[in-house]
C-alpha cells in the first residue's frame, strides 16, 4: 500500500482502488464493486453501474496521474439523453502494484458536452485552504492543474479533442 507523506487533506478525499480486486474504497467508509478496471498506458479506467440512479446507468472515471487529473463521466440511463459532459478534478495520485490512491484537491473543472468549460468546486477549495486542509504547495497544484487543463480543453474546444492531443484513447 502506498503511504501519502506530508498530506494533511482529510481521509475523505482519499479514494484507494484495489486494481486485483476491481474496488474503489472511498474516503467515507463505502466501497464500490467496479465492472471494469483496467490498465491502460495513460492510466487506469475505472467503470461501474449505477443502479439507483434514476438518470444514470454508470459512471466511468479515467485517472489519468501524468495530467494530475481525475475525469468523471457518466452515462445517461436514457439511451436518447444528452451525455452531461465531463468533469476534471485535481487530484493527487499514487500507486503501487496493487493499489492506486486519489487524494481529491477539491478544485475541478466542469466541462459540458456543448459550451464552455467553468470551474466548480471553488467555495470547498477555498475553505479547505483557508482551514488548513490543503498545504499551500497542494493549493498551487490544484489552481495550476485546473487553470493549465482549462486553457488546453479550450484551445481544443472539446475534450475528445484535448484527450487524442494529449495520447489518451479508450481502448475497447
Amino acid at each position: 500500500m502506498v503511504e501519502l507523506v506530508g498530506s494533511v487533506i482529510t481521509p475523505q478525499h482519499v479514494d484507494v482502488v484495489d486494481v486485483a480486486d476491481a474496488r474503489r474504497h472511498l474516503g467515507s467508509g463505502a466501497t464500490q464493486q467496479l465492472d471494469h478496471c483496467r490498465l491502460e498506458r495513460w492510466g487506469l479506467c475505472l467503470e461501474r453501474g449505477t443502479p439507483d440512479d434514476p438518470v444514470h446507468s454508470g459512471e466511468v472515471i479515467w485517472l489519468l496521474p501524468e495530467l494530475g487529473l481525475r475525469l468523471t463521466r457518466y452515462r445517461p440511463r436514457n439511451r436518447h439523453a444528452r451525455p452531461d459532459g465531463s468533469l476534471l478534478s485535481a487530484v493527487l495520485i499514487d500507486r503501487d502494484a496493487r493499489c492506486w490512491i486519489t487524494t481529491d484537491l477539491l478544485l475541478g473543472l466542469e466541462v459540458p458536452e456543448h459550451g464552455a468549460a467553468r470551474i466548480v468546486n471553488s467555495e470547498e477549495f477555498a475553505t479547505a485552504v483557508s482551514d488548513g486542509l490543503l498545504t499551500p504547495e497542494e493549493a498551487d497544484l490544484a489552481v495550476c492543474t485546473v487553470h493549465r487543463t482549462y486553457e488546453e480543453v479550450r484551445l481544443h474546444r472539446d475534450v475528445e479533442q484535448w484527450l487524442a492531443h494529449r495520447g489518451v484513447f479508450a481502448v475497447p
